[in-house]
């Protein structure tokens, strides 16, 4: 039998939600690199298997699939030793959990794009930052931590939908989430802190999926510090140099 193949960019949200639930759930396969600064991902061998030309994607024998979302639900169904709680073969459970998928794709995810890719990672991809599309994508991305917080984070659960286990949609929603940590710190803060349950299922879906989740997401905080030590940079040149006598720490 061919070894499943997936196609992935770590530092692509979708990407690092798929390869932490194969991880998670024991499910066998290569991760074959798609670097997006370097655009490979628009290669005519990726649109072969791609035609959409986005991470991630995999390749299970014959049969190739992409979007995230699609390819989690695959795999949940797919692959015999899988935990009933990411993908429950109950109707209506598994139509909740879709549904919050869906809602996903043009709130959380829109939101946290366009401001994330506004701020911070344009430049990297060739784009200029525009300060209007980030103010935008602020606006939607509280508005959906709020939603979050106030409605598919209620109940008596740890996890969206009032779930005691995390299900794709969990792995999913947190690992956008977790781009965030590429912004300065105080922007960070000002946007989640206001949302404890948000944050609290955050530290449980990590939790649950230890130790693959902190491996997979480390291309992200390494990039966090990369991105902090530009900033740091950018402030000593703005201001100078001092005569300010600074006191010894007590500490």
């Amino acid at each position: 039998m061919m070894r499943l193949k997936v196609y992935a960019d770590r530092m692509s949200q979708p990407s690092r939600a798929v390869l932490i639930f194969c991880k998670v759930n024991g499910i066998a396969f290569e991760e074959i690199k798609v670097d997006i600064s370097k655009r490979q991902q628009l290669s005519p061998e990726y649109a072969e298997i791609n035609p959409m030309q986005k991470v991630p994607s995999i390749v299970d024998g014959r049969f190739k699939l992409f979007e995230s979302h699609a390819i989690l639900s695959y795999l949940a169904s797919a692959f015999p030793g899988v935990a009933h709680h990411w993908f429950p073969t109950d109707l209506s459970r598994r139509a909740k959990i879709n549904s919050v998928l869906d809602w996903h794709h043009s709130n959380l995810r829109h939101g946290a794009v366009t401001f994330v890719v506004n701020t911070v990672l344009a430049p990297g991809v060739g784009l200029p930052l525009n300060s209007q599309l980030a103010t935008e994508g602020e606006k939607l991305l509280s508005s959906s931590l709020s939603k979050l917080e106030n409605f598919w984070l209620k109940g008596d659960g740890q996890f969206l939908l009032g779930g005691f286990k995390p299900s794709i949609a969990d792995l999913s929603l947190v690992c956008e989430i977790m781009q965030l940590e590429v912004l300065d710190e105080k922007d960070r803060e000002r946007i989640l802190v206001p949302y404890k349950k948000v944050l609290q299922w955050i530290e449980d879906t990590r939790y649950a999926t230890r130790p693959h989740f902190d491996e997979v997401h480390n291309i992200l905080y390494k990039a966090k510090r990369k991105f902090q030590e530009k900033r740091s940079k950018q402030t000593n040149n703005e201001t100078g140099p001092t005569d300010k006598i600074t006191l010894p720490s007590k500490i």
